[in-house]
């Protein structure tokens, strides 16, 4: 299994789709979907019937999973979108932005 380019806690910018140049922190990463959910990006609507634990009901909004194709890590200098590649630095594996060859911490 290939290592996560993205993961929990990441700051990304989304690439396209309705939310297109949003930029958010990744709450969850569902790596077997390959999708991830940003917290404020893709705000879905669900109808909800009351029930007892929720004797309200009513509309919910929730944070929908994106695909990881439509988001890239914004660049830890300068907040543009970027790709990732692994580097060994001081013999450990790195995560670092192609587009300024800062390392991306986490």
């Amino acid at each position: 299994m290939a290592a996560a380019k993205i993961k929990k806690g990441d700051t990304v910018v989304v690439l396209s789709g309705k939310d297109k140049g949003k930029t958010g922190e990744v709450t969850r990463a569902l790596p077997k979907d390959g999708k991830v959910v940003v917290a404020g990006v893709n705000v879905a609507t669900r109808h909800k019937k009351p029930s007892q634990s929720d004797p309200q009901g009513g509309l919910t909004k929730f944070e929908a999973p994106l695909h990881v194709s439509k988001v890239a890590i914004a660049d830890p200098k300068t907040g543009a979108p970027t790709r990732v590649r692994f580097e060994e630095r001081d013999g450990k594996k790195v995560r670092v932005a192609v587009k300024s060859g800062e390392v991306i911490n986490g």
